[in-house]
């Protein structure tokens, strides 16, 4: 048995999801394993955002189930989840700007209590972004947006997740920057981190991803490995296309 593949770590069971009367996602079903790095690409009002906020508990399906780890999550909080092993990133960084770089790393062991493997964390967290290890006794608001992606990404991981959730990491960064960002999530990956990645730039996303999903209205309309995807031409057309010229 030692050479089966291991269960999904996050999973979409026939999710179906309205907001009111719009159904925003149509039977979605999704999987994600350990270790991989998976984007979802689609343009405005495809559903992304929904997909995420569904992940993390903060809309509940109509029908279908989230199962993190073999355990059906869809009734628990956000909290919950969260101690379980996921972590998001969220847009726009969202960091507390009146805090300082170390205060906003600390927030993301809020759930812990282990004091040595939370300093081993920020250790680790500093080795990988040596810049964010300069500015820790800085308000997080006075950093560039480069930087601020780097304290957001450093708080995520001191929350020791086992899939980061990242919606839109290169939206609002300098196009010089992008490359980098790409980069250090990359280098989070290869730690050992599973990612689900939400972003628009297809081309970037897919460059490092190991697999990527299509939305469109709310549906799944391709899923296939990233190499497949980048050579897909409809897909060409539709986003890669639009990230090339952008």
């Amino acid at each position: 048995m030692t050479d089966d593949k291991p269960g999904p770590l996050l999973e979409f069971r026939d999710i179906n999801t309205h907001y009111g009367a719009v159904h925003i996602l149509k039977d979605v079903n999704l999987a994600i394993y350990p270790g991989e790095l998976v984007c979802l690409l689609g343009g405005n009002a495809s559903g992304k955002s929904t997909t995420l906020k569904t992940l993390l508990g903060m809309v509940t399906p109509t029908t279908g189930d989230v199962v993190l780890d073999g355990e059906i999550v869809t009734g628990q909080p956000t909290s919950y989840r969260v101690e379980r092993g996921i972590t998001m990133v969220p847009e726009n960084r969202r960091l507390f700007k009146r805090l300082s770089v170390l205060e906003n790393l600390q927030l993301g062991a809020y759930l812990r209590n282990d004091k040595d493997g939370i300093a081993e964390d920020l250790e680790r967290i500093y080795s990988m972004f040596p810049r964010v290890k300069e500015r820790l006794k800085q308000q997080s608001g006075t950093l560039s947006g480069g930087e601020q992606q780097m304290v957001a990404m450093g708080r995520a991981l001191m929350a020791r997740p086992r899939v980061l959730l990242m919606d839109e990491p290169s939206m609002g960064l300098a196009p010089a920057l992008v490359q980098t960002n790409f980069e250090l999530i990359q280098q989070i990956h290869e730690s050992g981190v599973a990612i689900f990645m939400v972003e628009q730039n297809a081309n970037m996303a897919l460059s490092i991803a190991d697999r990527g999903w299509v939305l469109q209205t709310g549906k799944v309309v391709l899923d296939d490995t990233a190499d497949a995807l980048m050579q897909n031409p409809d897909l060409r057309a539709s986003y890669l296309g639009d990230a090339a010229s952008h």
